[in-house]
């Protein structure tokens, strides 16, 4: 990615090219940001130690594989400014891709996984043209078109997909001669959703590393002033057209290897309906606004949040469930032909799309920026009023 042109001064001379805090350009500027990111690498390694449950481990690779399509999606929508609907289907698409290469080839972990980052790279940056001619609402539709295509594709192409007898997919998990499907650690046995939930975190740690290096840098406001202004942008020398390809190329690579990971981590494939798929692309969107847009933690602290809920409903709907005083019947239904309101599915949809218009109008900056808030309002407190000494605070 390129970024602004050195400008020069009316005296002929080059500007400063970078009138950016020191502060901001470091990786964890802060002592906090450098205990939340200790704290929450040692959980992931210490959590399957103490939480062997099947539910929990396939939620949280869930919310693993969430958190990876959303980082991919923020850094397009967030930072680039570029909405799309078609996550979805760049995950659906890496899903298959590791689905063939890891199973009918029998390529090794690294091989498949990187095939289906790459694959998923390579559509992005061919569709990455067409979408430069849109804009908002148009370019919605593209990304929406997207999914319905990779559907109709995927259910048709037999001979790659299995149609709609959909496809196994083995374990396929050893990696340099560690077996994630049969891991061992310090003499403790894990399970395999275990050791899947591992990979699949470790690649999220990768992938947050990479995002935040990049906007914290010079690509990264080359992407955020694209965003803001993009004509402005141009004139003073940020490069659009290629930008744009190359954050949709990103994003859809990051898509295309959480769905490898997914892959392996669910071991079955299907194409389904373009309207589940639809559905789980505006999961993704949820997911990122909700958890933060525009943020580097937002897609983990949103995939967290959100990603297990229709588990997380499904698991505890006995819990949870209610008798409607109005209509006299139970708030779920337990099958979809029994007595109730409505099914788990439907809540789970009804609550993204209250989480989503309501962060949307109150919160915009989702969770991430309520912690922010909370943090300047906590160190506004400690500050020294005016007529206060300035040793007061401590």
């Amino acid at each position: 990615m390129s970024d602004t042109s050195e400008q020069e001064t009316t005296t002929g001379t080059p500007a400063e090219p970078d009138a950016v805090p020191v502060e901001s350009l470091r990786l964890l500027p802060d002592t906090l940001g450098r205990v939340l990111v200790v704290g929450s690498i040692a959980t992931v390694l210490l959590l399957p130690f103490f939480v062997s449950s099947d539910f929990w481990m396939t939620v949280l690779g869930a919310a693993g594989v969430f958190a990876l399509g959303g980082l991919g999606l923020n850094l397009l929508t967030g930072y680039a400014g570029q909405v799309s609907l078609g996550q979805a289907a760049f995950v659906l698409i890496g899903a298959y891709v590791a689905a063939y290469f890891g199973v009918d080839q029998g390529w090794p972990l690294p091989l498949w996984l990187g095939a289906a980052t790459l694959v998923g790279g390579l559509i992005g940056a061919a569709i990455g043209p067409f979408a430069l001619r849109f804009k908002g609402n148009y370019l919605v539709v593209v990304t929406l078109a997207l999914v319905f295509v990779t559907v109709h594709v995927l259910r048709n192409w037999e001979s790659f997909s299995g149609g709609l007898d959909g496809k196994s997919v083995s374990d396929a998990s050893l990696w340099f001669g560690v077996d994630f499907a049969n891991l061992t650690l310090f003499g403790k046995e894990f399970s395999r959703l275990q050791g899947i939930f591992y990979l699949t975190w470790f690649f999220v740690g990768l992938a947050t590393l990479g995002m935040a290096n990049i906007v914290r840098t010079r690509p990264g406001r080359a992407l955020q002033a694209i965003r803001d202004r993009d004509i402005a942008a141009e004139v003073i020398g940020v490069r659009v057209a290629r930008n744009k390809i190359i954050v949709f190329a990103l994003s859809s690579a990051l898509a295309g290897m959480a769905g490898g990971l997914d892959a392996v981590r669910t071991r079955f494939l299907t194409p389904g309906v373009a309207e589940a798929e639809l559905l789980e692309g505006i999961r993704y969107v949820a997911v990122i606004v909700v958890g933060g847009i525009g943020t580097v933690t937002g897609a983990i602290v949103g995939a967290l949040f959100l990603g297990p809920l229709p588990e997380l409903i499904e698991q505890y709907s006995e819990t949870i469930n209610f008798t409607v005083p109005i209509l006299d019947q139970p708030l779920l239904k337990a099958s979809a032909t029994s007595d109730g309101v409505m099914t788990t599915a439907v809540l789970s949809e009804i609550l993204f799309g209250v989480l989503l218009v309501v962060f949307l109008m109150f919160q915009p900056r989702g969770l991430v920026g309520m912690f922010g808030n909370a943090r300047r309002w906590l160190a506004a407190k400690r500050r020294p009023g005016p007529t206060e000494p300035a040793d007061a605070a401590d």
